[in-house]
Parts: structure tokens; C-alpha cells; sequence
């Protein structure tokens, strides 16, 4: 049964799950992250498709720049590690995804994609769920797009860095648009006003 909770600004569901790393077989634990990294956990719907391989490897090309800012990525569907293993070993001009710089997990029983209601009931396959799991293992943001529509891994990315930003700066929040360096606005009726004075 599906919480009708939210799910940003809580907990993340903790699973343990079979995946494939590196043309192998692991185990994959999202509470062995929490004190230690950021993780961006997101859902596809099925291997050997069409939109999916371009998300993947777009995540997988970018992985060094998550990595300086101590984030994992996850990339979790409803198909067997036997089958994630086969599209890794896939060619990428064939529609395949060559070697990953992440985990591929499995989820066959369909618990985790449950866990962060993104399964669609009548498909048993999980929409383009992404959520950005802080090192205290809270969720602080998801975005849930449909199977035809890709994701951006550059807003991604934005939105992470806004999120690390106001964790070190909590008298801090981050207006539309945000990106490192730029100015930041102070959540308070007079000294916000600054911003604004700035922005004009």
C-alpha cells in the first residue's frame, strides 16, 4: 500500500537489493550511504528501450561530477540483474549502455518502486521517479516525470548543489534558477529585500 505521506522531508525508504556494478553481481544497501554520501536514486522503466539508455548514460558520463560532490547515483528498474547485465554488455551504438559508473538495480518484486510510489498500478513498471537523498538519508526532492519524457541530469545537478548550499548555510535559501556563485536570498520580510534590490 502506497503512504499518502509525502515523501520529500522524510526518510527515505531504506531496501537492500541485488544490482550490477563493474559486469558484476552486488548488493546494494541505501543505509550504507547515510553519514556519508548524498544519493541520487532514480526509477526507469525497463531495460533495452528507448528513452531510458540516454538518461542512463548521460547520469553515467556526468558520474565524476556528482563524485567531487560526494553523491552516489542509482539507477533502479523492474528487470533482472541478468537482463541489466546483458544491456551493459550492450554496445552503446546498438541501444545499449556499455560500462556504467554506477549501479544498476534490480527491483523485480516491484518493493522499492512501492516504497517511493512510483510504480504504475496496471503496468508494474515504474515511472521516471528521481529523488535527491541528503547524507542524514532525507528525502529533499523528487521529481516524477512520464515514460516519454527524459530527465535532465544539468538540473539535477543545479538542484543538488542548491541543496548542499543551504545545508551549509541555513540562515540561507536559494531563489528560481539558482547556481553556485550567484547570490543567494535571506528568508526574512526586510532582509530579502536586498535580494530583490540586487535583482532589479
Amino acid at each position: 500500500m502506497q503512504s499518502s505521506l509525502p515523501l520529500v522531508g522524510n526518510r527515505a525508504p531504506d531496501f537492500e537489493a541485488e544490482a550490477v556494478f563493474d559486469q558484476e553481481f552486488i548488493k546494494v544497501k541505501l543505509s550504507d550511504y547515510i553519514g556519508k554520501k548524498y544519493v541520487i536514486l532514480f526509477f526507469y522503466p525497463l531495460d533495452f528501450t528507448f528513452v531510458c539508455p540516454t538518461e542512463i548514460t548521460a547520469f553515467s558520463d556526468r558520474h565524476a561530477d556528482f563524485e567531487k560532490l560526494n553523491t552516489e547515483i542509482l539507477g533502479v528498474s523492474v528487470d533482472s540483474v541478468f537482463s541489466h547485465l546483458a544491456w551493459v554488455q550492450t554496445d552503446r551504438k546498438s541501444g545499449g549502455l556499455g560500462d556504467l559508473k554506477y549501479p544498476l538495480i534490480s527491483d523485480m518484486t516491484k518493493s522499492i518502486s512501492s516504497a517511493y510510489n512510483v510504480v504504475i498500478p496496471n503496468e508494474g513498471i515504474a515511472l521516471r521517479g528521481l529523488f535527491i537523498i541528503d547524507k542524514e538519508g532525507v528525502i529533499q526532492h523528487s521529481t516524477i516525470n512520464n515514460l516519454a519524457i527524459g530527465r535532465s541530469v544539468d538540473e539535477t545537478m543545479r538542484t543538488l548543489q542548491a541543496l548542499q548550499y543551504v545545508q551549509e548555510n541555513p540562515d540561507e535559501v536559494c531563489p528560481a534558477g539558482w547556481k553556485p556563485g550567484e547570490k543567494s536570498m535571506k528568508p526574512d520580510p526586510k532582509l530579502s529585500k536586498e535580494y530583490f534590490a540586487a535583482a532589479l
